[in-house]
């Protein structure tokens, strides 16, 4: 039976690497990869392995371009050796590409290998102070800016009603409209973690009510950033 293994990334080309030594092992001897991004596939292969044999792998883009089509001709590769997913930052499947694959796998009796490593979302939580045993991953908001705002009321009220953290995210550049538009439509007293750059030497990571942002807001333009709130 062939296995497919979901291989994490490192969040930040400048930070800690917070890669388990066992990954390398675990896929030495995989040559198929189905990635995101081949540059920063390729990047991680050779850090894991400063010898890793390019010339002997394939790389299958898998990233939100894929069509379903071909993530379904993928399966008779998954059939006939070991392969792995690979995403440019962070854990494969996780507010990243690769779900409709494993599942794919699945359905063919594949045996699935997930492979530890850091997911910003987690991190991001462990660091807020906020609830971590009732929590939901929202994603990206959307683009509008009106009905921005009124999925930020939504969530706020999900919050308060089920004391559960909301967590999401948005475009880099589009940061710092988000951060206006939650400091307009939510509640003093709710409090909102921002966690910007996690893992990298500029880490931002700061919880504090709404009150007490309007204050002094930061500065996030253009740095990878996660929202979490959490009404009182």
């Amino acid at each position: 039976m062939s296995k497919l293994y979901l291989v994490p990334n490192t969040i930040n080309e400048e930070g800690k690497s917070l890669l388990p030594d066992y990954i390398a092992h675990e896929i030495k001897d995989v040559r198929t990869f189905f990635v995101e991004e081949p540059k920063s596939a390729r990047r991680l292969l050779k850090k894991l392995h400063t010898e890793f044999p390019f010339s002997e792998c394939r790389f299958f883009d898998l990233n939100e371009h894929t069509h379903l089509k071909d993530i379904h001709e993928y399966t008779k590769i998954l059939k006939s050796q070991d392969s792995a997913i690979i995403s440019e930052a962070g854990c494969p499947c996780v507010a990243d590409p690769g779900a409709d694959l494993v599942l794919l796998a699945h359905q063919n009796k594949i045996e699935i290998i997930p492979l530890v490593g850091p997911s910003s979302i987690l991190l991001a939580l462990m660091a807020s102070g906020l609830n971590g045993q009732n929590f939901a991953f929202n994603g990206y908001l959307p683009r509008d800016r009106q009905e921005r705002a009124q999925k930020i009321k939504t969530l706020e009220d999900r919050s308060m009603k089920e004391k559960q953290t909301q967590i999401f995210m948005e475009a880099p550049y589009r940061n710092q409209n988000i951060l206006e538009d939650i400091l307009a439509s939510c509640h003093d007293k709710t409090n909102l973690c921002i966690a910007c750059d996690i893992t990298s030497p500029q880490q931002f990571i700061k919880t504090m009510s709404i009150r007490e942002w309007k204050k002094i807001p930061p500065n996030i333009d253009k740095k990878p950033a996660l929202f979490l709130l959490l009404c009182n």
